[in-house]
């Protein structure tokens, strides 16, 4: 059976913190998002968060999916407080960012900053 994703992706996962009564926090014990970046083309191929519902998980992968990590880290964010209006908003905006500076740092290692471009 072959692989899902092609060996020129990569895998990077964000994480943050969501409130003590937060059922992902009683599940999970903390938020992550997890994004599958294609090398060459730099977009976001798949996308997956710790979430309670299915639902919100197929919900933030429509967030996600087709992003180009060229465009910097600000247009997520916009999205994100647009369209997400679970009480995880906070934590995945902070996942986002954690992970966009791991995304950073594999393709430019001198790199520190999760600024937009």
């Amino acid at each position: 059976m072959p692989y899902p994703f092609k060996k020129n992706t990569i895998f990077i996962i964000g994480d943050s913190k969501t409130a003590v009564n937060n059922p992902i926090t009683v599940q999970y014990s903390a938020y992550f998002i997890a994004i599958v970046v294609d090398e060459e083309s730099r977009i976001i191929v798949d996308a997956g968060a710790s979430t309670t519902i299915p639902l919100t998980n197929d919900f933030v992968r429509s967030i996600f999916i087709g992003y180009s990590m060229d465009q910097g880290i600000e247009p997520i964010i916009e999205e994100i407080t647009h369209r997400y209006h679970g009480t995880s908003q906070r934590a995945m905006v902070v996942a986002w960012k954690d992970a966009y500076k791991k995304y950073l740092q594999l393709m430019e290692p001198n790199t520190d900053s999760p600024t937009s471009e």
